[in-house]
């Protein structure tokens, strides 16, 4: 593994946590959302992360590449609505988004759960951005030995 290639590791996952902190903010400011474009509530976005492969490639290309195991970082695979969850119904009849029974449909989002991803994001973000400082001290060190 080159020096270079740490570098653009640690880069993919502090973009990739960077964007899923995005997401989660997006989530937050959305809790109230009872109503979108079209016309239904927010629905909670949940990003996936999947491991970064420089080439999609045949059978025998990625045998050879698991059998040597050159990390290339992290990618996020796809943003998707949580559809698992319900959302929450709460009767408040003098809401303009009321149905006929006098409920309320919110948004799927759990403020805490939110939370506690964000806490987790941060981490990992940190701990990336703690290897790209590590790498970066081992080339100054590497650059510094050649000058002496």
């Amino acid at each position: 593994m080159g020096l270079f290639q740490s570098f653009d590791i640690c880069a993919s996952g502090m973009s990739s946590q960077r964007l899923r902190m995005d997401t989660i903010a997006q989530n937050i400011a959305n809790v109230n959302t009872t109503r979108t474009a079209e016309g239904k509530p927010y629905r909670r976005k949940i990003v996936t992360f999947e491991e970064r492969r420089l080439n999609p490639a045949s059978f025998s290309d990625t045998l050879k590449y698991v059998q040597s195991f050159k990390g290339n970082g992290v990618r996020v695979s796809s943003i998707r609505e949580d559809t698992t969850t319900d959302p929450i119904r709460e009767y408040d009849p003098s809401n303009p988004d009321a149905d006929a029974d006098g409920y309320v449909t919110y948004p799927n989002v759990n403020t805490v759960t939110e939370m506690t991803n964000l806490i987790d994001s941060s981490r990992a973000y940190e701990a990336n951005v703690t290897a790209f400082n590590a790498v970066k001290s081992m080339a100054q060190t590497g650059i510094n030995v050649g000058n002496s």
